[in-house]
């Protein structure tokens, strides 16, 4: 499923115009990127939780030459599923 296809999943499930549902998808999106830039997490009961994660430096290997290269540590966003969802995909 794209996007598209989401907003006209939402609005058909909400029963509302597919611009409301596109402008509410957008304003979700950009809230929870917004906490996130913030270093906060957003808990979505029954859903999941994003969060924000620290990944260390590493030595990696470059695939062309082999050669060993510094790769620097990073903020990585992640989100960890909630129990309902997990026990609806099983």
């Amino acid at each position: 499923m794209n996007k598209s296809e989401l907003i006209e999943a939402i609005a058909a499930s909400a029963d509302i115009p597919k611009a409301a549902a596109a402008r509410a998808l957008d304003a979700m999106v950009d809230t929870v990127t917004d906490s996130l830039k913030k270093g906060e997490s957003v808990s979505l009961v029954g859903f999941g939780t994003f969060a924000v994660k620290e990944r260390a430096a590493r030595t990696g290997r470059n695939p062309q030459t082999g050669q060993p290269i510094e790769i620097s540590a990073a903020k990585v966003p992640s989100f960890k599923a909630g129990k309902a969802l997990k026990d609806s995909v099983n």
